[in-house]
């Protein structure tokens, strides 16, 4: 009897070994399935930060190229502009005279150097006599005593047009206000 239950424990130790075995090896398996989905995971998260970062680079790339095109003739645009206020005092002064000749060939000039510096992006900012006065698109040059009340804080004479080159402000108007 004892070798019976001898035999009758060793078979009940090797099920219970072999039960633990099998378990140990479903866990394991459960484990490296585990393992992979989550691999996956961190892999597709990687992937798509990497993808979200690249096309965030090339919008804003594309952004700043429009903005160099836009103001790449910047410097060559200024440059020109004494030249159209030299043009604009010549048509006023011209205007004076009796030499219609003379004033109509100096318009067309005048008119083409506009419209070839509009073509490239200039725009003249509108600035009149009795606008309110903002700092933030216009350079105060003096004070003068408002010849009305209605005219304080507000701008009395443009001394200078200001210019545009698409949104920018590459020029600010020079102006007088009343106080």
């Amino acid at each position: 009897m004892d070798t019976e239950n001898t035999e009758n424990e060793q078979l009940v130790e090797d099920t219970v070994a072999e039960t633990a075995e099998n378990q140990a090896e479903t866990v394991v398996e459960i484990s490296a399935e585990e393992q992979l989905a989550l691999d996956l995971a961190s892999e597709k998260d990687k992937f798509l930060r990497l993808f979200a970062e690249f096309e965030n680079y090339k919008r804003r790339t594309s952004k700043e190229r429009i903005d160099l095109f836009k103001t790449a003739n910047q410097e060559v645009l200024q440059a020109l502009l004494p030249v159209l206020d030299d043009f604009d005092r010549a048509v006023l002064e011209i205007s004076k005279s009796e030499d219609e000749l003379l004033l109509k060939g100096v318009e067309l000039i005048h008119e083409k150097l506009k419209s070839t510096l509009v073509s490239k992006g200039l725009e003249q900012m509108e600035v009149r006599a009795g606008d309110n006065f903002n700092a933030d698109f216009a350079e105060a040059i003096t004070q003068i005593p408002a010849p009305s009340d209605d005219m304080k804080g507000k701008i009395v004479d443009v001394l200078e047009k200001g210019y545009k080159l698409g949104d920018k402000i590459i020029r600010f108007p020079k102006v007088v206000i009343g106080n």
